[in-house]
């Protein structure tokens, strides 16, 4: 079960693979300044991984539009999350929780997912200015995708 809406939501810097480099993404740098929308993905190079993460890439004005700022987040390094970004034109910061911290502060691992180890479950949160969550959903399964119109709702608010 996801950390309940109302609650805090757990602070963290990731890595992310820049230009330049390895890069920090610190999640309270956008306390006061913009909204964040948290997507949690099971396993890169997957189909509804790869289905999401592209559909919300050529969406991402949208977002922007209603004051967010949109992360992906998986258990796979920085260094596969570059590939795949590139093999598939993916834009938004895609940020590497190898460690597991982050899906376990949410609440959201996926235990040995197909036999292979503890993933994050696939799931959505938005955070607002105030570093309050505002919207919290995880899918029953990994196949299952957010309801995105639920998580725009909750940023037009």
């Amino acid at each position: 079960m996801p950390l309940a809406i109302g609650s805090k939501a757990p602070d963290f810097t990731l890595k992310t693979k820049a230009a330049d480099g390895l890069k920090d993404i610190k999640l309270s740098d956008n306390f006061g300044k913009k909204q964040t929308v948290l997507l949690f993905f099971p396993l890169a190079y997957t189909g509804v991984c790869t289905q999401e993460m592209c559909d919300i890439s050529n969406g991402l004005s949208a977002y922007a539009g209603l004051g967010a700022e949109v992360y992906g987040i998986s258990v796979d390094s920085p260094f596969t999350h570059e590939a795949w970004a590139k093999a598939n034109k993916i834009t938004i910061p895609l940020l590497s929780d190898l460690n597991k911290t982050v899906i376990k502060a949410y609440d959201v691992v996926f235990p040995m997912l197909a036999g292979v180890g503890d993933t994050a479950a696939r799931a959505a949160f938005v955070i607002g200015k105030d570093g309050v969550i505002k919207y919290a959903e995880q899918t029953p399964t990994p196949k299952d995708l957010p309801n995105f119109e639920k998580v725009k709702a909750a940023l037009a608010k």
